[in-house]
């Protein structure tokens, strides 16, 4: 009994190395794929030097998207707690962080990070 479990097992094992070699032999990948060699999406190219200073224009559009979706993230619950609070608070503290926003906004606009022409 014990050597038909061992047997078994032993199948088993043998079964799994064989599907593994075969699957990494069938799914072998170069070294040099053509999405691995090709600039990513925040502008650096891999071929060029490591501490090449990027654009700050790249920056600055990361930083006004970053704003906007954490502003996103923080105005879903004054919406889902607008029937638990008071309105007047509620309406005091929504207003509040939304002038809040538009400062920043004229803030960017004001000083050019928002010309997307240049």
């Amino acid at each position: 009994m014990i050597y038909l479990i061992l047997i078994f097992m032993f199948l088993i094992m043998m079964i799994s190395l064989i599907i593994l070699m075969v699957s990494s032999m069938l799914s072998k990948k170069t070294l040099y794929d053509r999405e691995k060699n090709s600039p990513f999406e925040c502008g650096f190219d891999p071929k060029n030097k490591y501490r090449m200073p990027f654009s700050m224009r790249f920056f600055l559009i990361a930083v006004i998207f970053l704003i906007f979706d954490v502003e996103i993230a923080l105005m879903l619950p004054l919406i889902l707690i607008m029937n638990l609070s008071n309105y007047k608070i509620w309406l005091i503290m929504s207003s509040y962080f939304i002038l809040i926003l538009l400062m920043g906004l004229y803030y960017e606009w004001k000083f050019g990070a928002l010309n997307w022409l240049n």
